[in-house]
């Protein structure tokens, strides 16, 4: 009797062990084991992949996986907007029925693995607006149903592979807004995408982007041919005294300059005039905006007189006279670029979206008080019509990542601008500065990772005196909110003047509608 308990207790032991074993083999089938090596080595503030476990035998239940109902393969992984942070493992490769790949606006780090090209069934890759290095696996060529990529707004590096251009289904392409290097191959479907697919690359060429590439004399040439007439650059120029501003319009007159305009009082708080190629000129009175006194609109030249400030550009206090700025005049500088900002937005009619905000077009006074300049490249925005325009402009570090995917600009753009113009003040550092770039980072990127360590406060200049870390942590966050990825996330420049005024500032009454000036 007891001998037969013995045994019964030993099949029973056994049958547990198989079923433990069952359940075990299970959870680690190749898919389930290639999601788990991803879990691995990514953190998530959001707790997105936390239920990725491997006493789940299903990897088709976790969120983010799309299987298909009769293979039980993993044919998608979509897990956008959660915070994930890590390195993208070579496992991923081993999905080899995976058909969408979408695992953008996170903060994914490393290089783009080359066993990627092993899942051949891919049809969408979407890695835009992530922390990325490193080069384009060439690989990435194996993936031969490909129709959609994009891996812009990284840190990537190299050129692009010449094997992407043998992709035959590809549709959609964008690897803007990186560092990549070297003549944009023109063999293949990549000869068909326009500069948009490959903006923001300061060292690519090639006939895509109008950028010819170093011929075998070694000399190297912007444009694919001489410049057509009448699109001469737009010249600034600043007269420190009325007569020598007299002494320019004489100058401008006598080289048959024409349409300039001397402003005595103006009735109307705005007035704008085209100017051709899409541009115009417009005309403000605000405390916060650079006085715009005249043009000249010729064949060849067309220049804008604006007031003479004595204190120069922010991008020369910051980066070129070796000023210093203490930490009132930094918050007194932006303060005053965002009440300028906010009425272009909210308070001119027609609206205007300045599309080039940067420190070098922020000017000071004899006071370091800031006004925003430079509205060449401003378009109007009647009511009536879409807030968007369809000319890609402005400056390198300080576009917003959508704006540099479509050329679409909304007033959202000029708030992410503004948000890297914040970063710039406090930092002291240019959005491109050579130490973010070494690590793939911008200034953007850079306060990411400085958030995800915990370590936000030493984002400040270091040179910088009288810091408040009160007002620090508030303009951190506000310029946190302002170049979020999605731009439903951002704050209108009105309610940044709000957030300003009454977490960074004494309380005080608003001075946004204050339309003085000189």
């Amino acid at each position: 009797m007891l001998l037969l308990v013995k045994r019964c207790w030993s099949w029973l032991l056994m049958i547990s062990l198989l079923c433990a074993l069952t359940n075990e083999i299970e959870a680690i089938s190749p898919d389930g084991e290639a999601l788990l090596s991803f879990r691995s080595g990514i953190s998530s503030s959001d707790g997105a992949i936390r239920q990725w476990r491997s006493e789940d035998p299903d990897p088709c239940n976790w969120k983010g996986v799309t299987c298909d109902a009769r293979t039980k393969r993993v044919t998608a992984l979509s897990l956008t907007h959660h915070k994930l942070s890590g390195p993208l493992p070579p496992e991923l490769g081993k999905l080899d029925q995976l058909r969408l790949l979408m695992l953008h606006n996170n903060n994914l780090y490393d290089s783009i693995p080359a066993a990627l090209g092993n899942c051949t069934a891919l049809e969408g890759v979407y890695l835009q607006n992530n922390y990325l290095t490193g080069p384009i696996p060439s690989e990435m060529g194996n993936l031969t149903g490909l129709k959609n990529l994009d891996i812009s707004n990284n840190g990537l590096i190299g050129a692009i592979p010449v094997s992407l251009g043998q992709l035959q289904k590809l549709t959609s392409f964008n690897v803007s807004n990186n560092f990549l290097v070297g003549k944009i191959p023109s063999d293949g479907l990549l000869a068909k995408f326009s500069n948009v697919s490959f903006i923001g690359n300061l060292k690519l060429c090639g006939k895509q982007i109008d950028v010819v590439c170093q011929d075998e004399s070694g000399n190297f040439s912007i444009g694919s041919g001489p410049a057509p007439e009448g699109k001469t650059g737009k010249l600034l120029i600043s007269a420190s005294a009325t007569v020598g501003g007299l002494l320019l319009v004489a100058l401008m007159c006598f080289w048959g300059c024409f349409l300039y305009k001397k402003l005595g009082t103006v009735e109307s708080k705005s007035l704008a005039i085209a100017v051709g190629g899409g541009a115009s000129i417009v005309i403000i009175k605000h405390r916060y905006l650079v006085n715009l006194r005249g043009y000249c609109n010729s064949p060849t030249s067309k220049l804008l007189l604006y007031d003479y400030l004595p204190g120069g550009s922010l991008d020369q206090a910051l980066h070129e006279r070796g000023d210093q700025l203490d930490w009132d005049s930094r918050v007194n500088i932006i303060v005053g670029a965002a009440k300028g900002l906010a009425y272009l937005h909210h308070d001119c009619s027609p609206r205007i979206i300045h599309r080039d905000i940067k420190s070098s077009n922020i000017l000071l006074d004899g006071n370091l008080e800031a006004r925003v300049s430079d509205f060449g490249l401003a378009k109007l925005l009647e009511d009536e019509e879409s807030h968007i325009t369809t000319i890609v402009a402005g400056t390198f570090g300080y576009l917003a990542p959508e704006y540099m995917q479509s050329g679409r600009a909304t007033e959202k753009t000029d708030v992410y601008s503004f948000g890297v113009l914040v970063l710039e003040v406090l930092s002291g550092k240019i959005p491109t500065d050579t130490s973010f770039i070494e690590k793939g980072y911008n200034v953007v990127g850079w306060l990411n990772f400085l958030i995800s360590e915990k370590r936000a406060r030493e984002i400040v200049d270091r040179s910088c005196e009288g810091v408040e870390t009160g007002s620090l942590d508030a303009l951190i966050s506000i310029a946190t909110k302002c170049v979020s990825s999605s731009p439903d996330e951002r704050p209108t420049m009105l309610r940044v003047v709000q957030l300003l005024e009454s977490e960074v500032m004494t309380p005080c009454p608003s001075e946004f509608y204050d339309s003085s000036s000189d």
